[in-house]
């Protein structure tokens, strides 16, 4: 046995996993785990925490662009207080990678995530941009280092060279909103619930793409519980594709009642199982994410992807 497998073999965890649940769009496979009892079918007793995100109402904090790891999240997984989480895969990436390069406690990705739900990039009913290519220079308001500023590089890099693709920071969904009706930006980038508040409220939609989303993990946390994990969310994601609409509460509570089940556009979500983490997806995902230098460079799969759930 490798010096690798005996540490695995000997991984325990110590206490209940604690699993973090942010944002709907990145976590309800795991709400639908939880509230359909799959976690415990699987015999795994989890603590779930909950933190705040960007999508959420009731969401105070202003995020920086120059750091990922004093947000609310990753803060509270640095100090031991999390074991598991997942958000867009880029953000993964992020701080998977800088977590390793800046000895901060490390995370791996553990998976390819369950929710791959829009991102959509609006702008006002009265706007003069009727096409993507329409924003060369103007600003579209990202949450830094998270899923809309990736998604939005990702959906725009085809329409505008990277020169012309400004993005800037005003704050949470409904701040950028607020600024989006104010002319203070010339669009934004927005994931659910809050595509709906937009339409909704008159604002015209001008592109959209499905955006994927990757699994962390500690080292504590062993690979036969991560498995167990995974394998409750593939059920969850049955339920999800069939039918989500005993779940679009979540959605409709982080809006604090902007809108109601009835205006929430489910047909938005898209959910398949948790999946290894390939060598050749790394490579794309993190070569693309060094392009934009939106992480360091230097990261190897070996040091940054850890697939023990599937071992």
């Amino acid at each position: 046995m490798s010096t690798q497998e005996m540490d695995r073999s000997t991984r325990k965890v110590a206490k209940k996993p604690q699993v973090a649940i942010m944002n709907a769009v990145h976590d309800l496979p795991v709400l639908a785990a939880r509230d359909l009892g799959f976690f415990k079918d699987e015999g795994l007793d989890i603590d779930f925490i909950t933190t705040p995100g960007m999508a959420q109402v009731t969401t105070k904090h202003f995020v920086k662009f120059d750091t990922v790891f004093d947000r609310p999240l990753d803060s509270v997984y640095n100090e031991g207080g999390i074991d598991q989480y997942r958000m867009c895969e880029w953000g993964i990436m992020k701080r998977a990678v800088e977590a390793e390069a800046s000895n901060i406690r490390r995370r791996k990705i553990v998976a390819l995530g369950a929710s791959m739900s829009m991102f959509a990039i609006a702008v006002r009913r009265d706007s003069k941009f009727y096409a993507p290519e329409m924003l060369k220079g103007e600003l579209i308001a990202v949450t830094p280092n998270n899923g809309s500023h990736f998604t939005t590089l990702k959906m725009m890099e085809g329409f505008l060279e990277p020169a012309h693709l400004k993005v800037t920071n005003v704050g949470t969904m409904p701040q950028r909103l607020q600024a989006l009706k104010d002319g203070k930006v010339a669009a934004v980038s927005l994931m659910e619930p809050w595509i709906s508040v937009a339409q909704k409220e008159g604002l015209r939609i001008l592109i959209e793409s499905h955006s994927t989303r990757a699994e962390a993990a500690g080292d504590e946390l062993d690979g036969e519980t991560l498995r167990k994990m995974f394998r409750a969310q593939a059920r969850a994601v049955e339920v999800l594709e069939r039918d989500p609409s005993a779940f679009i509460k979540y959605f409709v509570a982080e809006t604090g009642g902007r809108i109601e089940e009835r205006d929430f556009q489910s047909w938005r979500l898209l959910h398949g199982p948790p999946t290894e983490y390939t060598r050749e997806r790394f490579d794309d995902e993190y070569n693309w994410t060094v392009k934009w230098n939106m992480t360091v460079p230097g990261a190897t799969y070996d040091n940054t992807v850890d697939n023990r759930a599937w071992e």
